[in-house]
């Protein structure tokens, strides 16, 4: 027999959603958040010469900028007031994760709850600003080496830094307050809108290539098909996990007896995300972009033969790039899940595995669970963008049709989709109750 949660999920329609007026009010707030986000990155920084910093773009889109412009929505393209996006966040996000489990008061505030929590991102947003102003500084330096601005000097520098810094502490509040008064994560939804705004130019310029022979139609036709099953492969993949029985112990009280549940802890596929190819792609991707802020040192000498080895499609790059997913996806899962502090949890409020012991022995087999699902969900990942990162380098396939992009955008839409779902179902309690306590008054 199915549960009452399974019972109102399956009578979700477009009924249930017209009456609930804090959904709307969430999802236009959501909406009319994205837009002012995307008209920021048509906004261009002052001072810049926007011809010569067009042509001097479509040297360097070969390198780390290609890949930030793709998760910029084209800022970095129009060197917007928005080019730095939320990456400093995400990094300092990251950064501030590593040193919670390596610095011991880190550790400590990450465990006293809500207090704890609330510290830990006020040192993540100061850290966003010093690695936005010091990324500002070197865009606004680099582009004045290049002669890409209209009147260069210290007025131009500061100005620069000033709005790329205040650019990127917008988004930042303007994601925070999307994750409290809109639906799903709003850092994640920035991004995904994005690259969801670019995905149509993407696919013009396939569809023009293929209209002028660039690529052969049946070839286009394929990479389209392709990256349909990546999506639907994505989606089985990330809806992937094993759950773990979890029993707790029946205790008397008086002539009743109480406990005894049985409940299930679900260990992801793919725990790491989209992180494991962000991060291998921007260190493979460093050396092209060295080489074209300096020609002449990667036309000729070592840093040339490198350059041509970790090109985009060449045997090494593949490898090093598959080789570098994999072990970030290890580093990072055992960053964001501790198997002991897990197994402590279970221990502290009487829940325990079958057949295991707890405390030790559970961390253990968590741990060995967690690594064989850790193996699969790499090399899935590595598979995901290997596959689109050929398909680049043979047909010239826009970096928006990479296997990143669409493992970004799937893993974002999934989560938006089930809290509006959640939301739905909070709605229809409440509902339920109000009609409870209205029968009970008339009785």
């Amino acid at each position: 027999m199915a549960s009452a949660a399974e019972q109102l999920a399956a009578n979700l329609n477009l009924q249930a959603f017209a009456k609930a007026s804090e959904l709307q009010k969430r999802l236009l707030f959501t909406a009319g958040a994205l837009i002012i986000y995307r008209l920021g990155t048509y906004i261009p920084l002052p001072g810049i010469d926007p011809v010569a910093f067009e042509q001097a773009f479509t040297q360097f889109s070969g390198g780390i900028l290609g890949v930030f412009n793709a998760f910029s929505g084209g800022a970095i393209e129009r060197m917007a007031i928005f080019a730095l996006n939320v990456m400093p966040y995400i990094t300092a996000s990251i950064i501030m994760q590593i040193m919670a489990v390596s610095i011991p008061k880190l550790e400590a505030l990450k465990k006293e709850g809500e207090a704890g929590r609330k510290q830990i991102n006020q040192y993540t947003r100061y850290l966003t600003v010093f690695l936005a102003t010091f990324q500002a500084y070197s865009i606004v330096v680099g582009l004045e080496a290049g002669g890409l601005v209209v009147d260069p000097g210290w007025f131009y520098r500061i100005s620069g830094v000033l709005t790329l810094v205040g650019g990127t502490m917008f988004l930042m509040w303007l994601g925070e307050q999307i994750t409290a008064r809109g639906v799903g994560n709003g850092v994640s939804l920035i991004i995904f809108a994005g690259i969801v705004a670019e995905f149509p130019r993407a696919l013009i310029q396939l569809l023009a290539s293929a209209r002028t022979g660039s690529i052969a139609p049946l070839a286009a036709l394929a990479i389209i098909a392709l990256a349909i099953g990546l999506v639907l492969f994505i989606v089985f993949m990330e809806r992937s996990q094993r759950r773990l029985l979890i029993q707790y112990p029946k205790r008397q009280v008086g002539n009743r007896m109480f406990g005894g549940d049985t409940s299930f802890l679900p260990l992801k596929l793919n725990t790491a995300g989209v992180i494991p190819p962000i991060f291998a792609s921007s260190i493979l991707l460093m050396p092209a972009t060295i080489g074209a802020f300096n020609p002449d040192a990667s036309a000729t000498g070592w840093f040339g033969t490198v350059l041509a080895l970790v090109g985009h499609g060449q045997p090494l790059y593949l490898f090093l790039y598959g080789a570098m997913i994999i072990f970030f996806a290890f580093f990072y899962t055992s960053i964001v899940f501790n198997p002991e502090e897990t197994a402590e949890n279970l221990r502290k409020y009487g829940g325990f595995l079958p057949g295991i012991r707890p405390g030790k022995r559970t961390a253990e087999y968590i741990d060995y669970v967690l690594t064989r699902l850790t193996t699969v969900g790499a090399l899935y990942i590595a598979f995901v963008c290997l596959l689109p990162e050929w398909l680049i380098a043979q047909y010239q396939v826009p970096f928006y049709i990479g296997g990143t992009s669409i493992l970004i955008v799937v893993s974002v839409t999934m989560d938006t989709v089930t809290q509006i779902q959640s939301h739905l179902l909070a709605h229809q309690y409440e509902g339920l109750i109000k009609k409870s306590r209205l029968r009970g008054r008339a009785r």
